[in-house]
């Protein structure tokens, strides 16, 4: 019922022009929101008026789904004589739902008021028929958040609007990491009921939900106060941009978080020198957006200075986990071996502040639109690193639309990567042979020893290079290499406007 329920919303916003895919999901969320927030009211003045106590509604009557959306009459059907419609629905919405909705604010973002203000500040109604509108809403009201089974439903068939969302260009892309590297990825950082869990560029939210399904699999076994630590004490999330932040809230609502602890903020617009440990966490799980560029204003916040958007974020990660905490950030390759001052400051900030102990290499196409090539760094902070364990996932097919990356691709990494075992695909690098005489070659298959290239100047060069490996060449295809450069078109032009408006 629902997945043909959400597919009717889309249909209706179709017909109505309301924008592109990307729109369809953000004008359903806050529809959604709305119909979620209002079944949270009903379960919370059952619950007072069981325990002899009077609740208090968050929204004022007149903006309450039941008095504005869908007023019942005294049969349980739609009162069409309350029931608004047309225009009168349409500038209801405008004027007075989305200007009061607006006014909310609240100092603890987790909290449902802070919620409310932060989605519907920056949000518009893009719905242009009251008529379109009225069939959508009727849609939703037949939607439920009240049992653990509808939720599951719904969120497994929201989490699919989203993986569509990010197939559908490379500003949805962004924001989406293939689900099964992300659960791949909390496998192997291991997270812990009682530890906090930070994703400063969130997006969707996938990492911090993933995270949540893991520590919920024997979610019957959890205690009152451990499903209460869940809730309120342990995912926090940042997002600059209003869609994903607005997607991420919903999402994570969906997968059974009640008030999502995400801010609608700028990470890098801290100074990372105001950090104090009060502000770290114990497990950091990440994929910053990467190929964008910040404003010298916002590189003054950090010690090591750069454009690049996910070299500022691996910095922010480093400052914001506490010792002993683990991170999984996924990053792109060339970060490896950039010989770009920054580049190799950033590499000797991480080595000698972290273990670096693990590096997941991914072959071109993990990330559907993306253009380039990423690795993972898993790491934990508080002592330096001394060995470095490579995997090199080596698929015997090309990634595309028709076959993305699943969990089986990704069970060998996961199945030696606990013992960091040497095997055709995987390799250990000593430290000394990255930060000794020069850069380090990898680990010789016939002798086992690492080798070494002198240089005047240390590098910190981490690139993957198979030293097991053939030394045949694996052709990408020609549809991958042209929407790469695609994209670096996109990346150029944007560069030469804001260079044309300086001058």
């Amino acid at each position: 019922m629902f997945e043909q329920s959400l597919k009717n919303i889309d249909d209706i916003l179709r017909a109505d022009n309301a924008g592109s895919a990307l729109d369809y999901i953000e004008q359903t969320s806050w529809i959604l929101f709305l119909k979620y927030l209002d079944d949270l009211e009903k379960d919370k003045e059952k619950s007072a008026r069981l325990a002899g106590k009077k609740y208090k509604h968050i929204l004022a009557p007149e903006f309450q789904w039941s008095v504005w959306a869908c007023p019942k009459g005294a049969d349980g059907k739609l009162d069409h004589h309350k029931t608004l419609d047309g225009d009168d629905l349409r500038d209801f919405v405008n004027n007075k739902l989305f200007s009061y909705l607006k006014k909310f604010r609240a100092e603890d973002s987790n909290t449902i008021e802070y919620k409310i203000g932060e989605i519907f500040h920056e949000l518009k109604n893009k719905i242009q028929s009251g008529y379109s509108l009225r069939n959508i809403l009727d849609t939703v009201d037949n939607l439920h958040f009240q049992t653990d089974e509808e939720k599951h439903e719904l969120s497994h068939l929201y989490e699919s609007k989203i993986q569509n969302m990010g197939n559908a260009g490379r500003d949805g892309g962004q924001y989406y990491t293939p689900r099964p590297l992300i659960r791949t990825i909390v496998r192997v950082v291991n997270p812990k009921l009682g530890e906090t869990i930070y994703d400063g560029a969130c997006g969707s939210a996938g990492f911090l939900v993933e995270a949540f399904n893991y520590l919920t699999a024997n979610r019957e076994k959890l205690s009152s106060k451990e499903w209460d630590i869940l809730q309120t004490k342990t995912f926090y999330g940042k997002e600059k941009i209003s869609l994903p932040y607005i997607i991420g809230v919903m999402n994570m609502i969906l997968h059974g978080i009640e008030t999502p602890n995400i801010k609608h903020t700028n990470t890098l617009a801290e100074n990372l020198a105001d950090v104090q440990e009060k502000d770290r966490y114990d497990v950091i799980l990440a994929n910053p957006p990467f190929g964008g560029k910040e404003r010298p204003e916002v590189q003054h916040n950090f010690p090591i200075k750069t454009g690049e958007t996910a070299s500022l974020f691996l910095q922010h990660f480093i400052k914001m986990l506490k010792a002993g905490g683990k991170a999984g950030v996924v990053i792109k390759n060339t970060f490896l071996s950039n010989t770009d001052n920054a580049s190799v400051s950033l590499r000797k900030l991480l080595l000698e502040n972290c273990n670096l102990h693990t590096v997941l290499d991914l072959p071109g196409g993990a990330f559907q639109g993306a253009g380039v090539k990423t690795v993972v760094l898993f790491f934990e902070k508080g002592a330096p690193t001394k060995k470095v364990w490579f995997y090199h996932l080596d698929l015997e097919r090309n990634l595309g639309k028709g076959q993305p990356l699943s969990e089986s691709d990704l069970a060998d990494f996961v199945k030696l990567q606990k013992i960091k075992g040497n095997s055709d695909n995987s390799w250990t690098v000593d430290i000394k042979n990255i930060t000794g005489e020069g850069r380090s070659l990898g680990r010789s298959k016939a002798t086992g020893k690492g080798a070494t290239l002198k240089s005047d100047t240390c590098m910190y060069d981490l690139s993957v290079k198979n030293p097991n490996g053939s030394e045949e060449v694996t052709l990408r295809e020609p549809k991958d290499i042209l929407v790469e450069m695609n994209n670096l078109d996109k990346e150029t032009n944007k560069i030469l406007e804001g260079i044309k408006k300086l001058i």
